[in-house]
């Protein structure tokens, strides 16, 4: 027994040595890096600064950014041979009916063009937005069946414009290979549930590219919805896309041409993120970054991912019923 006191003190020593440790590695607080292997998926369009589209680039003339952190393209394709989900919304608030006729119409050749040339996976899919929103074709390659439901829209109270996106990009989630939303408005909403930020981020969830075309029947800015254009710009911008702003006749025609153009020279670009730090917001900004001074790439300015210490709770989602009216679950 005549050393025990000894032996204790010794103990004593080493358990205050570990809590010193301890508390010296708490105080410190280390950043916290990402450590899982889940490919990040960027879809990219290149352009002059005239606004010409490139298609020719190669992997070496991209750098992509994840946080400021730069990462190693290990995905790198021409988009043309990928398959193509395209929704087609079209705005039939009362605001809209002169101009559904012009509107259907062009729509229906931008349908023609998209689903005539390309990979023979495409299809394409019809929405309606005014109070509710309706889906008017399920995707299809049948030409007949889009021209069909494209006749018979009509004008109605009311513009759920931000709920419709909300609602394409759940439809679009699941879907394989390329995935875009087309919104065809004179401007703003009025009766949605859900706010622009929201309708972003879910198509962001579904990596999904939005193409605004805002018809202009009216081009002096007392009788525009200065706002509503801001809206789809902020939605355009935030996916990759790119906001139009063209009259009916011709000029629609050119903005359905340019997406058609734009959608057959795309690049997609995977990575697997590294040293990403975390943090508490489940935005993960992403910037792609071109070699060339002379050019321009535009996509999607972030996804939505890992936050340090778990994922936030899971957002309500909004549905189609069977009767194909908007409902929201409970």
């Amino acid at each position: 027994m005549t050393g025990s006191p000894r032996r204790a003190r010794r103990h004593a020593g080493r358990w205050m040595a570990c809590a010193l440790c301890a508390g010296v590695l708490a105080a410190q607080q280390p950043t916290v890096f990402r450590a899982d292997v889940n490919l990040v998926r960027i879809v990219a369009t290149v352009k002059t600064q005239s606004g010409q589209v490139i298609g020719t680039l190669g992997k070496e003339d991209f750098e992509v950014y994840e946080r400021g952190v730069r990462q190693q393209i290990s995905v790198f394709e021409h988009q043309t041979e990928m398959p193509l989900s395209v929704i087609l919304m079209v705005d039939t608030s009362g605001s809209t009916a002169k101009e559904l006729k012009y509107e259907a119409d062009s729509a229906s050749r931008f349908f023609r063009i998209l689903l005539g040339e390309g990979n023979p996976g495409d299809s394409a899919a019809l929405y309606t937005f005014n109070w509710e929103i309706r889906e008017q074709q399920s995707f299809t390659r049948d030409l007949k069946a889009l021209d069909a439901r494209l006749k018979l829209l009509h004008g109605d109270a009311g513009t759920a414009m931000y709920d419709a996106v909300y609602l394409g990009a759940q439809r679009l989630e699941s879907r394989q290979g390329r995935k875009v939303i087309v919104v065809v408005t004179d401007g703003g909403d009025t009766v949605s549930k859900l706010s622009v930020q929201k309708a972003l981020e879910a198509a962001q969830l579904a990596d999904a590219v939005i193409y605004a075309i805002v018809v202009m029947p009216i081009t002096n800015d007392a009788g525009r919805n200065i706002g509503g254009e801001h809206a789809l710009e902020f939605m355009a911008t935030g996916t990759g896309g790119r906001c139009f702003q063209p009259t009916v006749g011709t000029e629609l025609d050119k903005a359905f041409t340019a997406i058609t153009t734009e959608l057959r020279t795309q690049y997609l670009l995977g990575y697997y993120p590294q040293n990403v730090p975390l943090n508490k917001d489940r935005f993960h900004k992403l910037e792609v970054r071109l070699t060339r001074p002379d050019l321009r790439a535009f996509a999607r300015n972030g996804y939505y991912g890992e936050v340090e210490g778990g994922a936030g709770s899971p957002e309500d989602r909004i549905t189609v019923a069977p009767d194909r009216q908007l409902k929201k679950k409970r």
